[in-house]
């Protein structure tokens, strides 16, 4: 006589359900990391003008065609498709000028990242040329730095160097390795 326990055949049938399932769930890595992963907030601006102030008085005025602005446990905010700055003085004239490809600015710093193209000039009509520039609005009379090389042209003399400290309004600056200069005739430069 054969006796049959109900507890034997429960345990039986549910290890192979529990086999079944075991191998009909597999996830790649890249699928698990997907799932995983946080997701961000992004929001997007187009056509973008924003007024910096001090004490109720515009310090500079800033356009981009595109701003994404990212809610992340470090907020920042991206200019993808260039970024256009005006910086002005206190009757509202304009002092100096900035322009460059990409912008990345951080908030929680109030520091702006700059770089591909980055050119600055000032109402002299000297220019800054460099690839990579940092305008930090807490180090006044240093706002903008570098430790990148850096090529300024004035209007007789074309300075080369690597790394550089100057004001808002670029009305100086301190060149940390100046590399050459080179004096030109006012003549070869284009107007």
């Amino acid at each position: 006589m054969r006796f049959h326990h109900p507890y034997k055949i429960n345990l039986g049938a549910a290890l192979l359900a529990g086999c079944f399932f075991i191998g009909a769930c597999e996830n790649s890595q890249q699928q698990l990391n997907e799932l995983t992963s946080r997701r961000i907030g992004v929001e997007e601006g187009k056509g973008i003008r924003i007024n910096y102030s001090v004490g109720g008085k515009t310090k500079a005025i800033l356009t981009a065609p595109v701003m994404l602005r990212y809610q992340d446990t470090v907020p920042y905010i991206e200019f993808t498709k260039t970024i256009h700055a005006d910086f002005y003085d206190d009757s509202l004239t304009i002092e100096s000028k900035l322009d460059a490809l990409y912008g990345r600015y951080m908030e929680t710093e109030s520091k702006v990242f700059l770089r591909d193209s980055v050119r600055l000039f000032n109402r002299n009509g000297d220019t800054l040329y460099c690839d990579e520039l940092y305008w930090d609005r807490n180090r006044p009379g240093r706002e903008f730095y570098t430790d990148k090389p850096v090529r300024i042209r004035t209007k007789t003399h074309i300075i080369d160097g690597i790394g550089l400290e100057a004001p808002q309004d670029f009305s100086g600056w301190n060149i940390y390795h100046p590399k050459g200069f080179l004096k030109v005739p006012a003549s070869e430069f284009p107007q």
